[in-house]
């Protein structure tokens, strides 16, 4: 019995393993399933429902066709919300981008490169809401003869100067937004951008040095052109954060004294006028802005992925 047993062991040990069960062609399906129906519920449905009522009326019970449209490119008070949000775009993102660059080219440098990064990324981590209240206090006003509670109007009444009311006199108060914009996020471009230029070969940089190339040409001319593919990215990602910009607007100004942009004028046309085929419209219009800058970013990121 014992012979039986020790020659049996051997064939159960190396017998064949059944075929494996091969999938049908819907297995693939069944699993991105739930993504598909999220995706599907929550984007693509309200984003065609969005697009149906921006050529409704104001109440979505008549067809007007494209006259939401073309209340938004005739409309004074629409067209200066649109040159704000061109201004928010150009000055937000050559500020943002640009500090960013020039702050982590600078702090490569710094002793205290740690400590130094860490100061100018601390406004990132502070939320939209959180940020307008705060430079809401700086930029607050008094008349000239009352103290001045504001920071900022505190030291212009210390070297005698005359009190601006910051958040209501045009164009300076979008300027004034900006610097909010500009504050919390430079540091993370430049977190983002000085990992880019750690990544340069240092040899390239002491072969340039050998050469007798100085601080300022080896930055223009050999870290920039290195760097342009992050640089391309952080851009585009600045410009859709600053077509969406809405938390600063609303707490520090409500859209008033000329300050209003796309998303702001959204808020108001749709839950405080119940204006819903225009607010809709502005969406739509929010949604072809985004859409290129998106595409671009994808597409830079399939030709880095190529050139690997």
């Amino acid at each position: 019995m014992q012979q039986t047993l020790k020659k049996d062991v051997p064939a159960r040990r190396f017998k064949k393993n059944p075929e494996p069960r091969r999938n049908g062609p819907l297995t693939p399906w069944l699993w991105i399933a739930p993504a598909v129906f999220f995706v599907a519920v929550f984007l693509i449905y309200p984003t065609l429902y969005t697009i149906r009522l921006s050529f409704y009326n104001k109440y979505s019970t008549l067809f007007v066709g494209l006259k939401n449209y073309q209340t938004i490119f005739t409309d004074a008070d629409m067209l200066a919300t649109l040159r704000n949000n061109l201004l928010w775009i150009v000055v937000g993102t050559i500020l943002t981008v640009g500090l960013g660059l020039i702050i982590a080219a600078l702090v490569d440098r710094v002793k205290f490169e740690g400590v130094a990064k860490s100061a100018i990324f601390i406004p990132a981590a502070i939320s939209f809401v959180g940020a307008g209240i705060i430079w809401r206090f700086v930029y607050t006003s008094a008349p000239a003869n009352q103290p001045q509670i504001g920071l900022l109007n505190a030291i212009v009444q210390f070297f005698h100067g005359q009190p601006q009311a910051w958040l209501i006199n045009s164009p300076g108060n979008n300027f004034a937004l900006i610097a909010v914009y500009v504050w919390m996020w430079t540091g993370f471009c430049m977190v983002i951008l000085s990992a880019a230029i750690k990544s340069i070969p240092s040899d390239i940089l002491e072969a340039a040095r050998t050469d007798g190339a100085g601080g300022l040409t080896i930055f223009f001319q050999i870290t920039v052109p290195m760097i342009r593919p992050t640089v391309a990215v952080i851009t585009t990602t600045m410009v859709i954060n600053i077509l969406k910009i809405f938390d600063i607007i609303y707490v520090m100004t409500g859209g008033d004294f000329s300050t209003n942009v796309i998303a702001m004028s959204f808020y108001q046309e749709y839950f405080n006028y119940n204006n819903y085929g225009l607010g809709s419209a502005l969406t739509v219009i929010l949604l072809i802005v985004v859409i290129p800058v998106m595409i671009i970013n994808i597409r830079r990121f399939r030709a880095e992925e190529a050139q690997r």
